[in-house]
């Protein structure tokens, strides 16, 4: 394909990642969140190009926007590409930028949103933008949807969408979006380029202790807080047992070939011994998991209080809910109760598909000394729910990040930030892969 993106196209994945930064769309869960500043931002770049974006909301604020751009093979399934608007909380006071600044020093582009995820944003209207310019299309009809809320319970976002608005996603079977064909260096002068092809699913958990109040002094045999802490400290103790799903076997046995060991995937932790830090990749992803993370009793040091709470994040293998909903019966206990404040699916997607090779090819096109494998997501994104649509989901947000950037770190952390030169890869790699996907 000899069709390249033009100049314009690297300046503007740069200039749209810092502009949407500075528009600050902080989710602080509960519907304390108002993404339509940024929603408004990206459906006029869509219609600057002759699109015609639609703006939803399910709740005033929450806004998404949605498009279609038309492929050059009208008898090919249509792809999804999504990206959320709406960024994790960041105190200022932290950063050695300030997080809404958007700033772009020594090539870097500074600011909360600047790995998850402006810059796929960024990317995506940067492409379609030149696409149209250049009289340039994809080869399948190309849905683009940016979303609200994926942040928190995804309710006034891509849920929404996908439960109230299924017609504007008619005909897509796979989509496209965050978390995957970043450099990872594995600090031995390789360049792993993982794809996601999975997610573990979201079981997020409100444990709940009941006894009898009174007086602190007192004796009580049915302390609520104990009963509580005992739980708590029962599943965060709790070794979950190996659990491999076909992804993950295929991310292990990638990397062992890589590294020219046997796949002696009987004895997987002795494997992932020996990958060094390319571990990393899998190792959050071979086990359910469930992490105490808040506790909440008491309201006064000489009063016993008659319950205690406390929540927990869960997360679950494909196939592995069951065992993780039985487990946490026994962890809990008969003076416990548990259930789901937030729950979503776990996810898999087939690594053998003519979209990954097309993925990989792609990736390799620009990053020719790069190896890339297929991986699952520890966590989750918008691809859950969409997945209600029947739509198979793979993250894929190409950048090619120098050694020493700790990618996963800067999700969620303190001085977020993106380099303009991966910027520049990524909208070359995305339009690469969606004008042969």
């Amino acid at each position: 394909m000899a069709e390249q993106l033009d100049e314009r196209a690297r300046e503007e994945v740069v200039r749209f990642t810092s502009d949407l930064i500075r528009i600050d769309t902080t989710n602080r869960g509960g519907g304390d969140c108002r993404e339509r500043p940024a929603a408004e931002y990206a459906a006029a770049r869509l219609a600057e190009a002759g699109l015609e974006p639609v703006l939803l909301e399910r709740t005033p604020g929450r806004t998404n926007v949605v498009a279609r751009v038309e492929g050059s093979d009208p008898s090919a399934d249509a792809l999804l590409l999504h990206g959320h608007l709406d960024v994790v909380p960041a105190e200022a006071a932290d950063w050695s930028v300030h997080p809404f600044s958007g700033e772009v020093r020594d090539g870097v582009v500074w600011g909360r949103g600047a790995v998850d995820m402006k810059n796929m944003d960024a990317m995506i209207l940067a492409v379609v933008r030149a696409w149209r310019r250049l009289g340039l299309k994809p080869r399948r009809d190309v849905v683009v949807a940016f979303t609200a809320d994926e942040e928190a319970s995804a309710e006034d976002g891509s849920g929404f969408l996908a439960d109230t608005h299924p017609e504007l996603f008619e005909g897509c079977t796979e989509g496209v979006s965050e978390s995957g064909a970043f450099t990872f260096h594995d600090g031995e002068g390789r360049q792993i380029y993982p794809i996601a092809a999975g997610e573990r699913g979201t079981a997020w958990l409100k444990l709940t202790a009941r006894g009898r109040a009174g007086h602190g002094s007192k004796v009580n045999r049915d302390n609520a807080v104990t009963r509580l802490a005992a739980a708590v400290t029962r599943i965060g103790e709790h070794e979950w047992p190996l659990r491999l799903t076909p992804t993950v076997r295929a991310a292990l046995t990638a990397l062992a070939a890589l590294y020219g060991i046997d796949t002696d995937l009987a004895d997987t932790d002795a494997l992932l011994d020996k990958l060094g830090p390319a571990a990393r990749l899998v190792e959050a992803t071979v086990r359910n998991s469930a992490n105490p993370t808040v506790l909440d009793a008491g309201y006064k040091i000489n009063v016993i209080p008659g319950e205690a709470v406390a929540y927990v994040d869960g997360r679950y293998l494909p196939g592995c809910e069951d065992e993780f909903r039985a487990t946490l019966d026994r962890l809990t206990g008969p003076d416990v109760t548990w259930e789901f404040q937030h729950r979503e699916v776990a996810l898999q997607a087939p690594v053998d598909s003519p979209t990954f090779a097309r993925m990989r090819a792609a990736v390799e096109e620009f990053a020719p000394e790069g190896h890339v494998v297929p991986y699952c997501m520890s966590g989750g994104t918008d691809a859950k729910q969409f997945s209600r649509l029947g739509i198979t989901g793979y993250g894929f947000t190409p950048l090619k990040l120098p050694e020493g950037f700790d990618y996963g770190a800067l999700f969620h952390g303190v001085d977020e930030r993106v380099p303009v030169q991966a910027l520049h890869f990524g909208v070359q790699v995305l339009d690469r892969f969606l004008r042969t996907a």
